[in-house]
C-alpha cells in the first residue's frame, strides 16, 4: 500500500494527515491499520520512532467516529496506558491531532500536577484517555473515573512499564475493565514476562513486528570508546566542544548522574539541562521544549525520562554510562537517526562496563568498533581461582572462620564460643537507589 487513502481511513483523517503532510504510512501503520479497524487485538513490536503512534491512533479515531455516541459522565472510551509523562503528553498531541476534523474528545492524566484539574477534565466524559498507571489508579479511587466502559486499551512501551514496576498497577487497572474490549499492546523488546503479559491480555491477536527485537537503527553509526571513569567527564567535554554536533542526547544510568553530568558541563561552559522523574513537570517541560526548538543543545536524560524524548533533529546520542539492561542500549539509540535521517551513537566504557558492554553486542549481534582511550591499556582481569586468599590482619583466627563480628558460621561451632554481637552501631537502614 501507497498512500493513506487505500487503508480504509475515514475522509476526516485523511484531511488532517494532509495537512501533518504525511504522503505514505510506514511499514507498522500499513500493517496494523487494517486490522485495528476490523477490531481485532493486536501486538506490534517496533521501536520509537517508527510510526506507532499513528498506527493506533488512526484507526481507534476512525472506529470512535463510526461507532458514533459520546462518552457518559466519568468514563473513557479509549484507554491508553504510558509509562512517562512526556510520553503521555505526545499521545494525546496526536490524538488531537488526528482526530481535529472529528467531533471527538481527548484527556491526559499523569501524576507530578494538581489532580483537580484532571478531574474536571474527566467529569462530562472523554473518548480518548491517555494515562500513566499510578495517576489513573489515584483517580478510580477518588471515584472520578468509572473504567468499565471502556471499549478499547492501549498498552504503549510495555517492556518498559514493566521496567518500572507498573506490573502490579496494570493488572489493577485490566481488573477494572469490561472483560469484552479490543486489546493494542506494544513494546519495542519481547522478553519473557513481556511475552507473558501480552498473552493474559490478548485474545488471538494479529501481530505487527516491523523489526527484528534486537535490531538497531540501520542510519545509526555506532562506536564504543574505552575509557577510565576518571575521564568520562574531559572526554565529553571534548566530543560536544570539537565535533560538530547539533542537538545530544546524553544518556546518565541515574538522576544523580544526570544532574552531575548538566552541572559538570554547565561548569566547563557548554549550555546543559538535566531531565528525570525528580523534576517537576513544569521543568521537564521546560526543557524538552528548549530542546525541540533547539535553543537547548545539550539534553542529559535517564532511560525512564527519555522514554517520551520524541524529537526529529538529535544528531548524536552519547552513553555516558553504559545501560546494564541491553535492550536499553537499542532504545537509546534509537533517538537518533529519526524522520529518514542518519545519525551517531557513541558508548563510553570504563572498565566496571565491559560486562555491559558484551551484553549489547550479544543482543545485537554485532561487535561494536571501538577506541582505546585508556591510560594503562587492558586491565589484568583475575578470575576467582586466582585471587589470593584475604589476609585477616590481626584479627584472631576463630574470627576469620565466622563472620565479621567472630561468631560462628551456621551449623558451626567456635572453640572460644560465640562472642556477643556488637551494638556499637546503629542498623544499617535499606534506601532506595
Amino acid at each position: 500500500m501507497t498512500n493513506f487513502s487505500a487503508l480504509g481511513l475515514a475522509q476526516p483523517l485523511l484531511q488532517a494527515l494532509a495537512d501533518e503532510g504525511y504522503d505514505a504510512p510506514t511499514p507498522i501503520q500499513a500493517q496494523a491499520i487494517p486490522g485495528v479497524i476490523a477490531g481485532k487485538d493486536l501486538l506490534g513490536i517496533a521501536q520509537t520512532g517508527t510510526g506507532k503512534t499513528a498506527a493506533f491512533a488512526l484507526p481507534l479515531l476512525h472506529r470512535l467516529s463510526n461507532m458514533g455516541g459520546r462518552a457518559s459522565r466519568n468514563t473513557c472510551r479509549v484507554l491508553v496506558l504510558s509509562p512517562t509523562r512526556e510520553l503521555a503528553n505526545q499521545i494525546r498531541e496526536s490524538f488531537r491531532a488526528y482526530g481535529r476534523h472529528l467531533p471527538l474528545t481527548s484527556a491526559v492524566a499523569f501524576g507530578g500536577v494538581p489532580i483537580n484539574r484532571q478531574i474536571r477534565a474527566l467529569q462530562r466524559g472523554v473518548d480518548v484517555l491517555v494515562a500513566t498507571p499510578g495517576r489513573l489508579l489515584d483517580l478510580t479511587r477518588q471515584r472520578a473515573l468509572d473504567l468499565s466502559h471502556v471499549q478499547m486499551l492501549v498498552l504503549d512501551e510495555a517492556d518498559q512499564m514493566l521496567d518500572m514496576g507498573f506490573i502490579q498497577p496494570i493488572r489493577q487497572i485490566v481488573q477494572q475493565l469490561p472483560v469484552i474490549r479490543q486489546n493494542l499492546f506494544f513494546s519495542a523488546t519481547m522478553p519473557k514476562d513481556i511475552a507473558t503479559l501480552a498473552g493474559e491480555l490478548l485474545r488471538d491477536p494479529i501481530r505487527v513486528e516491523v523489526a527484528p527485537v534486537a535490531s538497531t537503527a540501520e542510519r545509526v553509526s555506532q562506536r564504543v570508546i574505552l575509557v577510565d571513569g576518571v575521564d568520562k567527564r574531559s572526554l565529553l567535554r571534548e566530543l560536544l566542544t570539537t565535533l560538530n554536533y547539533d542537538r545530544t542526547l546524553v544518556f546518565a544510568r541515574t538522576k544523580h548522574g544526570a544532574d552531575k553530568i548538566a552541572r559538570n558541563l554547565s561548569n566547563d561552559g557548554i549550555a546543559a539541562e538535566a531531565i528525570h522523574g525528580n523534576k517537576s513537570q513544569g521543568q521537564r517541560e521546560r526543557t524538552l521544549a528548549a530542546f525541540r526548538n533547539g535553543r537547548l543543545r545539550v539534553l542529559i536524560a535517564t532511560d525512564i525520562a527519555a522514554r517520551g524524548i520524541d524529537v526529529d533533529g538529535v544528531s548524536h546520542v552519547i552513553n555516558y554510562d553504559l545501560p546494564n539492561v541491553p535492550e536499553s542500549y537499542v532504545h537509546r539509540i534509537g533517538r537518533t537517526a529519526r524522520a529518514g535521517a542518519s545519525g551517531e551513537a557513541i558508548s563510553f566504557c570504563n572498565a566496571e562496563e565491559r560486562a555491559y558492554l558484551r551484553s549489547i553486542e550479544k543482543l545485537i549481534q554485532q561487535k561494536l568498533p571501538s577506541e582505546d582511550r585508556r591510560r594503562g591499556g587492558e586491565p589484568e582481569i583475575v578470575s576467582p581461582a586466582k585471587r589470593k586468599p584475604r589476609q585477616n590482619f590481626g584479627r584472631p583466627a576463630h574470627a576469620a572462620k565466622g563472620n565479621r563480628f567472630g561468631q560462628a558460621a551456621p551449623g558451626k561451632s567456635s572453640k572460644s564460643g560465640a562472642r556477643p554481637q556488637r551494638r556499637d552501631r546503629a542498623p544499617v537502614q535499606n534506601r532506595a537507589a
